[in-house]
């Protein structure tokens, strides 16, 4: 018994460092499935198959991820109530819910009117991941309300991350609208609609005030991408004129551009959790590509869509290796430096 308790400790010490910043690897299969989804109309069938692999992908990891974040709550509950009091990293608790709305839109596309009592329970997964995003939002935005000394919104703490809890609201609609919840999806829609501008704002002043982000938080400059790639892509879910989704996607295609500028300074950092910042902006601006790639005005994208679907797949396919090398060497389950 002795021996065994030795074994679970010396597995579940390095739990204490799974950071929730750790289901981005779940927003970013997930964001991949979805736009291979979306080149359906381009690949046929072959581009479902990657889709359902891509999604199946996902759903491993967040059945895994979630499982070790009950042993992570158990075991090192200091560890956690640690994240929720870190200035930056708290943020990155708002993974979890998207990730849970964004396997429910993905559900919802791939099995949609198949079984009434799989919809039902997709529909409580839904509910479930817009509730919690919603109150996540609420948290995270009330935090600047505070005063300094209790971790009130400060300068230096303003960084693309705080972006996660406006995808999570601006993404309702995917799952929300075919899922029956149209009215509500629409409403976290306007939330998501809401704080996103306020927020590039503060970040633009931000750079101004204090200068760029740290390097190690370099690569987090591609969560930039994802809210009007996102917005683009829920504006199409509820049939919104086609050149307000143009509108949108050119925004996401500037930040995309701006973030490629950082390249240099990305690239010389060591391999860590933030580079799976670039995952999801990437997959949702090549979701949007695709998408409107398939309308009149848009033939001209279908080539650069998919050269974009092609190399988003290699991106998270790097970043998978990357982070299998980073736990086989144990480099990543470590304490924040």
């Amino acid at each position: 018994m002795a021996r065994s308790n030795s074994w679970m400790a010396r597995i579940g010490a390095p739990l204490e460092h799974l950071f929730p910043a750790w289901f981005a690897l779940v927003m970013g299969w997930t964001g991949l499935a979805q736009a291979w989804l979306r080149g359906r109309d381009l690949l046929g069938d072959m581009a479902l198959g990657l889709a359902w692999v891509a999604g199946g992908f996902a759903v491993l990891i967040f059945c895994l991820l979630c499982l070790a974040s009950v042993w992570r709550l158990k075991r090192h509950l200091h560890a956690v109530i640690k994240d929720l009091q870190h200035p930056i990293r708290h943020a990155f608790m708002a993974t979890f819910p998207v990730s849970v709305i964004l396997l429910a839109a993905l559900a919802a596309a791939l099995f949609q009117d198949t079984n009434a009592t799989f919809e039902w329970a997709l529909a409580w997964f839904w509910c479930a991941g817009s509730l919690l995003e919603f109150v996540a939002t609420v948290w995270v935005i009330s935090r600047w309300l505070r005063p300094h000394a209790q971790g009130g919104l400060q300068w230096p703490a303003l960084t693309p991350a705080l972006f996660i809890p406006v995808v999570g609201n601006v993404l309702a609609p995917l799952g929300g609208v075919p899922l029956g919840f149209e009215s509500w999806a629409t409403a976290q829609f306007g939330i998501g609609l809401l704080l996103w501008p306020i927020l590039q704002t503060l970040l633009f002043v931000r750079w101004a005030q204090v200068g760029p982000l740290p390097a190690k938080l370099s690569p987090t400059l591609f969560i930039s991408v994802a809210p009007p790639s996102a917005v683009g892509l829920s504006l199409l879910q509820l049939q919104a004129p086609v050149l307000v989704v143009w509108a949108v996607w050119g925004m996401a295609l500037f930040f995309l551009a701006l973030t490629l500028t950082q390249l240099g300074p990305m690239r010389a950092q060591p391999f860590g959790m933030s580079f799976w910042g670039m995952s999801f902006p990437l997959a949702a601006f090549s979701a949007l590509t695709l998408r409107l790639a398939n309308t009149p005005a848009g033939a001209w994208l279908q080539l650069p869509a998919l050269g974009l679907l092609a190399l988003t797949s290699l991106v998270i396919l790097g970043l998978t290796l990357g982070t299998w090398r980073g736990l086989r060497h144990g480099s990543l389950l470590v304490a924040d430096a």
